[in-house]
């Protein structure tokens, strides 16, 4: 299964932050948005960097400013791993899990297409998984090979 599956399923919509957003604002879009993390791009498509929960929990316990008037660019993770259409979602599951990230921004000539989540991932996993199953049970109640 390619991750261009996933965004077919999922659609492409891609929650994007500025970098001189402050934190509170960060917060109130994750908040309001049920998210975990946001796509910081300061122009048409450019993924600079991403900022996630981890990446708040973090600051406020260093922060040596008031921690929500911080601007994101200071929070934010730079180097973002990304994935693109037509990466598979075994590899990219075992990335997530090496890489220790729970969101990977989809990445098209340079420019974001969407973003994948562990939980993406593991529901296309649950739904391939169940559609085999059917099949089997299918094959053994009509005695007849299961359609590919």
């Amino acid at each position: 299964m390619r991750i261009s599956d996933v965004l077919r399923r999922k659609g492409d919509d891609v929650v994007t932050v500025r970098r001189d957003a402050t934190v509170a604002e960060l917060l109130d879009l994750l908040v309001e948005r049920r998210i975990g993390a946001v796509v910081v791009s300061d122009s048409d498509g450019r993924v600079d960097g991403i900022v996630s929960e981890r990446d708040v929990v973090v600051h406020l316990r260093r922060a040596t400013v008031p921690p929500l008037e911080e601007k994101v660019g200071a929070i934010m993770t730079t180097e973002v791993a990304v994935c693109s259409p037509e990466d598979d979602t075994e590899s990219l599951a075992r990335t997530m899990t090496d890489r220790r990230v729970r969101h990977l921004p989809v990445v098209v000539d340079g420019r974001l297409a969407g973003i994948v989540s562990i939980g993406d991932i593991v529901k296309q996993r649950l739904d391939e998984l169940q559609d085999e199953r059917d099949q089997l049970v299918d094959y053994v109640q009509q005695g007849r090979p299961a359609p590919r």
